[in-house]
């Protein structure tokens, strides 16, 4: 068991890490097996983001303060949190795959950037493009109309081209 010490220091450390993370999942882990949560920790660790056991009453008083404090208040159960400060979509992803492929560990509630989702929310999230297919495609929407404007550009100068050379094929060009 933990002295009052190392409650304080896993207090400050959890604070730490509601601070500076608005990416949050909270989860129920009753009944899951050492090597599902090895795998678990090394799916989220492969989405960029991190995973901890909490107790119930250090993460009440860790979020106090934070716009996670409504998400973190008055938890039941066996619970655990993912956390990232990068792509939300990845980790709700990777999360969602998981629970699919084991019914032990489940949704609880989750905050993205700083918003409160429920169940239904993460999974939608996780139906979402990455932010790396995001960008590709605003991207590719970008770019279209410049290379529809030099398509465009380069069509006069052939089409000259084809008339002059059309021209000299026929001999109408003589003086």
């Amino acid at each position: 068991m933990k002295n009052k010490k190392e409650k304080q220091k896993d207090l400050e450390q959890l604070r730490e890490q509601l601070e500076a993370n608005k990416n949050i999942f909270l989860a129920g882990y009753e009944k899951m097996k050492v090597e599902q949560d090895f795998e678990l920790r090394k799916a989220v660790r492969g989405a960029g983001g991190h995973y901890k056991v909490i107790k119930n009453r250090i993460a009440e008083k860790a979020a106090e303060g934070f716009e996670s404090g409504g998400l973190l208040k008055e938890l039941e159960g066996m619970c655990a949190i993912a956390y990232t400060s990068g792509d939300p979509v990845a980790l709700a992803k990777a999360l969602t795959v998981y629970a699919k492929a084991n019914p032990a560990f489940v949704f609880k509630a989750g905050m993205v950037e700083g918003r409160v989702v429920d169940v239904s929310g993460i999974n939608q999230l996780a139906t979402l493009p990455s932010k790396e297919e995001i960008f590709a495609k605003l991207l590719w929407v970008i770019n279209a109309p410049a290379q529809q404007l030099v398509t465009a550009m380069n069509g006069v100068g052939r089409n000259l081209a084809v008339v002059v050379d059309q021209g000299v094929k026929e001999n109408k060009f003589q003086g």
